[in-house]
């Protein structure tokens, strides 16, 4: 790869992306893996496709209808599974049916060229503005700000939900929390790695660092190492073999979540476990 490139505008915005991205994702990625809500990235990346649409047919900044519709699907999904009878994940089915419907529909209802409407379909690091970089940095300085302030209450509401708000922490507010803070930080990363395929950016590397250990700090770190490198090397593969840049970075993911599963310390337990002896 040609270091060279890196003196241009739209690279040093791209890798700065992809290490504001990287970090964002990967910590609300924790809290969908351990929560047990992973279909909820696929959910709230619809619903913010959705609302960018909206935007770019109405003619209004798809960033804002991105942002509102994410909000609107985070805020839904939480009373459904709250207060009726449906578990989380079919509430989110339920919710995602919806924005899909509706992505499908102000698609359709787009004059003349969808171009601007599949970059946000696909993402292209290589485009993020400056207005993008700046959103998607107060994103970041805000939700690793409220995790490390409010660690000791996200902990105890991951562990034990029903525990946590009998002993006085505001649980449900934390939930609710969690769940908006998801929907900021797809919008933001909406242009970058693009509707249909953020949700993995968000999965695979807290999903490869839950792998790795059991602890909730260190599974923070490993994800949010594994986000950037995600990122960084999906940016170079991009570059270098000219594919689209949002699917090397999933692709790249993958890829490492892969290798965590193979080298688990975890897999190696229950293997283990299964091949001692019973009494």
């Amino acid at each position: 790869m040609d270091l060279s490139i890196f003196q241009y505008q739209f690279m040093q915005n791209a890798v700065l992306a992809g290490l504001l991205g990287g970090i964002t994702c990967a910590v609300i990625g924790v809290f969908v893996v351990t929560m047990h809500l992973s279909f909820i990235g696929v959910c709230i990346a619809h619903a913010a496709f959705a609302g960018a649409l909206l935007g770019l047919w109405l003619g209004f900044e798809p960033l804002i209808g991105a942002l509102l519709f994410s909000l609107a699907a985070a805020a839904i999904i939480g009373p459904m599974a709250d207060r009726g009878e449906l578990n989380p994940d079919t509430s989110i089915g339920i919710v995602f049916s919806l924005m899909l419907g509706l992505a499908f529909l102000f698609m359709g209802l787009m004059p003349g060229a969808r171009s601007e409407a599949l970059s946000l379909f696909w993402g292209s690091i290589l485009t993020v503005t400056r207005h993008n970089l700046i959103f998607l940095a107060i994103t970041t300085a805000v939700i690793v700000g409220l995790v490390v302030a409010f660690y000791k209450e996200i902990q105890a509401v991951l562990c034990h939900r029903e525990v946590a708000l009998a002993v006085g922490i505001p649980a449900t507010f934390v939930f609710y929390g969690l769940l908006f803070s998801a929907g900021v930080t797809i919008t933001a990363s909406l242009q970058s790695i693009g509707g249909l395929l953020i949700y993995s950016l968000i999965l695979n590397p807290a999903a490869a660092a839950y792998q790795l250990t059991y602890s909730l700090k260190r599974m923070l770190l490993i994800a949010v190492g594994f986000g950037v490198i995600s990122c960084w090397a999906g940016l170079a593969i991009s570059y270098t073999l000219d594919t689209p840049s949002g699917a090397s970075i999933v692709i790249t993911s993958s890829v490492i979540f892969g290798l965590a599963t193979l080298f688990s310390p975890k897999r190696k337990v229950k293997r283990w476990r299964q091949a001692r002896p019973a009494g």
